[in-house]
């Protein structure tokens, strides 16, 4: 009456936001996705999905459906986990979520060395921004995130340490000047990257006797990718807030300068959160081991690296 493949089927379209996404994801046109998905309807004699315009919805027997299947792609992923662990070998999906500039820069080669040396691996990189919305958006395995996200219920491992800095270009220096304090920064050109849901527009510094300021700044100009705005303020737009690992070969070579630098903001560490759907995974567990290991063998860069 059903087979796994069935079972894959309805859990790609769960995922999908409509049934074009859904075609998308399992490489088929999306009349392919409407005609299978009627004929799943036909055998099992129940509407699993509602018709209509807007995202997709399951009906109630859908949702029952797709969440047994999640159970049984579960113990059937293990499984084979176990299995290619017994052999020796590291096998099977590996989805990783990571945000663009750290992805791309950071995350990307390693995934890419990891899956050279286990050719059963079968890995897929999404850079995005919002991280909560890409883990509802798709299956996924391990999301890398540049800052803790403390109000997920999910298992979080520290893969490297860095702080938050703000910065700007020796150009915006000459023509405005450094704020002196905190609070002479709401006189400033001020850019902020806007991802995820994070209110990036609230600034809590501390300073280097523990005196606490929480500014609520301004901004002039904003965008969802991070490397966009550290161009934007060596172009001299303004000062911005970014992760050291981003800046620090900028400021150590002089085309941004340290604003207020006796004042620090939240440490923003590397961490990755794991699937509970795939935590013990091997190869989940395997990646982390090897990106982690990279981060600490190359090292992520510091400013005491200037020096």
């Amino acid at each position: 009456m059903i087979d796994l493949a069935d079972i894959r089927f309805l859990s790609a379209i769960a995922a999908a936001p409509s049934l074009a996404a859904a075609a998308r994801s399992l490489d088929v046109t999306p009349p392919a996705v409407s005609q299978r998905l009627a004929q799943l309807e036909e055998r099992l004699h129940l509407r699993l999905v509602e018709r209509g315009r807007g995202p997709i919805k399951l009906t109630a027997e859908g949702e029952l459906l797709l969440e047994r299947a999640d159970v049984i792609l579960g113990d059937l992923e293990t499984l084979i986990d176990e299995l290619a662990a017994r052999a020796g070998r590291i096998a099977g999906p590996l989805h990783v979520i990571a945000p663009f500039g750290f992805g791309r820069l950071r995350v990307a080669p390693v995934l890419g060395r990891f899956a050279q040396d286990n050719p059963d691996l079968r890995p897929t990189l999404t850079l995005s921004e919002d991280p909560r919305g890409a883990m509802r958006a798709a299956a996924w395995d391990v999301l890398i995130h540049v800052g803790r996200l403390p109000d997920l219920d999910i298992v979080q491992r520290k893969l490297a340490p860095n702080r938050r800095l703000l910065v700007a270009a020796p150009a915006y220096v000459e023509r405005f000047g450094l704020p002196r304090t905190p609070n002479e920064i709401a006189e400033h050109r001020v850019g902020v990257v806007r991802e995820d849901q994070a209110d990036v527009t609230l600034w809590p510094l501390t300073g280097p006797e523990g005196t606490a300021a929480s500014l609520r700044v301004h901004p002039v100009f904003a965008s969802n990718d991070g490397e966009v705005i550290r161009a934007w303020a060596m172009a001299g737009l303004g000062i911005v807030e970014r992760s050291e690992w981003s800046v620090v070969e900028d400021v150590c070579a002089g085309r941004l300068v340290r604003v207020l630098p006796d004042w620090s903001l939240p440490d923003a560490d590397v961490v990755a959160l794991l699937n509970p759907r795939a935590v013990r995974a091997a190869r989940v567990e395997a990646f982390t081991n090897r990106l982690a290991t990279a981060l600490e063998q190359k090292g992520m860069p510091c400013l005491e690296d200037c020096s």
